[in-house]
């Protein structure tokens, strides 16, 4: 697993990072004040960029999350069938099957390239090259 430790309070929209063990793409973070008795909170909104599910964690705007490291990738589809389509690395010559996201569904076909992100070892379809 390769991931890295942000503070909540560093982290920005667009970035990613992990909740509840699963990759997540940060919304949003509002900050409220610090108190008399107590540290700054950050409420962080995030979706998960595997299961599209929301979450949101409420936590110290100084403590510590684990952020996952993006390797971008390219490969070329051999094969599709149904909704997965079967990618080999262009580097390593690797195979492995990955599901087709709904806005690249129309445009996938066999033999195209295709950018693919690898996080925490599952493989995610981004665009055609």
């Amino acid at each position: 697993m390769t991931v890295t430790k942000a503070t909540i309070k560093s982290l920005k929209p667009g970035r990613f990072c992990i909740i509840e063990g699963e990759p997540c793409k940060v919304l949003s973070i509002t900050t409220s004040a610090p108190g008399k008795h107590g540290s700054a909170k950050a409420r962080l909104e995030a979706v998960g960029i595997f299961d599209g599910k929301k979450r949101s964690i409420v936590k110290p705007a100084d403590s510590e999350i684990d952020v996952p490291v993006v390797d971008k990738r390219v490969g070329q589809v051999i094969s599709i069938v149904g909704d997965t389509a079967q990618v080999m690395d262009m580097e390593t010559f690797e195979t492995f099957e990955c599901l087709i996201p709904e806005e690249l569904k129309e445009k996938i076909t066999q033999g195209v390239e295709v950018q693919y992100w690898d996080i925490l070892g599952r493989k995610l379809l981004v665009q055609l090259r």
